[in-house]
């Protein structure tokens, strides 16, 4: 009997020590990937009307480059956009508009401007899927052997770009 009423103690404790574990992880606003290391899935896309679309075999070219998520109607899509293209002068930056109406995402580009060296549609949010989007926008540092080197969700900011996006693009072209 004297086990029994140790049994919400030590259901206590378990339960602090779970919580207490994700105090700690190295960074609690980070989302995780099951791409980190692996090829990069397949872009099957649409064309945007009257922009460079993604060329041929692109992801595995021999050159580091980000792949970014984003859509018209994304407020912090908009907020990153200047970011994307301080980015796109170091680094060829393609993108894919999802889940968007084409006019707005051409409205977009034409009042924003055109950082990406490629673009493509997922109308439906099956490339989404794929490589596994929480929601727009999200970016991702391709290795120039096509593998995952980082995921990034969420707005890029300068700091951004100096703490987490750089140093993955070094480590990225070191493979």
């Amino acid at each position: 009997m004297k086990w029994l009423a140790l049994a919400p103690v030590a259901i206590f404790a378990a339960l602090g020590g779970f919580f207490l574990s994700g105090l700690f992880r190295e960074d609690p606003d980070a989302l995780p990937s099951a791409l980190i290391g692996e090829t990069a899935p397949a872009i099957d896309v649409t064309e945007l009307p009257g922009r460079t679309p993604l060329p041929d075999g692109f992801l595995a070219d021999g050159e580091v480059k980000l792949v970014n998520f984003w859509a018209s109607w994304c407020v912090p899509c908009r907020v990153e956009h200047p970011q994307l293209k301080t980015l796109a002068e170091e680094l060829p930056v393609y993108g894919v508009n999802y889940k968007d109406q084409i006019p707005d995402a051409i409205s977009f580009l034409e009042e924003l401007g055109d950082p990406f060296a490629g673009i493509g549609v997922d109308a439906r949010g099956r490339v989404g899927i794929d490589w596994g989007l929480y929601g727009v926008p999200e970016t991702f540092v391709i290795a120039g052997d096509g593998t995952v080197a980082l995921r990034f969700a969420g707005p890029i900011t300068v700091s951004v770009i100096e703490d987490t996006i750089r140093p993955a693009i070094e480590a990225a072209r070191a493979q």
